[in-house]
């Protein structure tokens, strides 16, 4: 598959941000990251990481896939015209000391469910149903 010019500055213009790099960086290490576990490794508003990751799906970067409340992304793999530019990324990322930190945030990250990730970015300390005010 030939990426066309407009194709290619698509993708171009949606990797151009250091926050969707890492994104990006994030997911050729761990195939498929949820949501919420991006929106924790970036530190940024749900809403913030949620554009970042809608670029990036749109650009046909990413794909993603819903489970129950959860929507997890994966690069998309299926489009082969995208194997250079990520090798590319691949090579001059590696090594890169934001990689490597976000690294180890991710693996610390990947220790807590989505649940209780989704919980602390809600800024809730208990989980909801317990927050009615009965007493069990």
């Amino acid at each position: 598959m030939v990426l066309f010019m407009n194709d290619l500055l698509l993708i171009l213009k949606a990797i151009s941000d250091k926050n969707r790099l890492r994104i990006l960086s994030a997911l050729l290490s761990h195939q498929e990251l949820c949501a919420c576990q991006i929106t924790e490794l970036l530190q940024v508003a749900g809403a913030t990481a949620s554009r970042h990751l809608s670029l990036m799906v749109n650009a046909g970067i990413l794909k993603n896939r819903k489970n129950g409340r959860w929507i997890y992304f994966r690069i998309n793999t299926e489009d082969i015209s995208l194997d250079p530019i990520l090798k590319w990324l691949t090579h001059k990322l590696k090594g890169s000391g934001q990689v490597i930190k976000d690294e180890d945030a991710l693996n610390k990250i990947l220790l807590v469910s989505c649940e209780d990730l989704c919980r602390k970015q809600r800024g809730e300390t208990t989980c909801s149903k317990n927050q009615t005010g009965v007493n069990g």
